[in-house]
């Protein structure tokens, strides 16, 4: 009676390492982008809000990286599903 060989085990998918924003760091790269005003006070009422409820004291800066960030990982994972061809889309 010979010995069965070993099954093989498949290698584990790992899930795609979820991008994050570059946070509290110095930043030797610049862009600019305009807003109209009402986008500036929805990302300043956005700011504060995270203060105020979740105590989390962010700069816009942060707060435009963080937003990035999660918009590229969506589009990386979910390709033309994703939240930002389908907004972009709709233009």
């Amino acid at each position: 009676m010979t010995a069965a060989a070993p099954a093989e085990v498949p290698d584990a998918v790992e899930p795609p390492v979820q991008r994050r924003g570059s946070g509290r760091t110095k930043h030797t790269t610049k862009i600019t982008v305009y807003v109209s005003d009402e986008e500036l006070l929805a990302l300043e009422q956005a700011r504060l809000s995270l203060r105020a409820s979740h105590g989390l004291g962010v700069d816009r800066g942060r707060v435009v990286r963080e937003a990035i960030a999660i918009v590229l990982d969506d589009l990386e994972t979910h390709g033309d599903a994703s939240l930002l061809v389908r907004r972009l889309r709709e233009q």
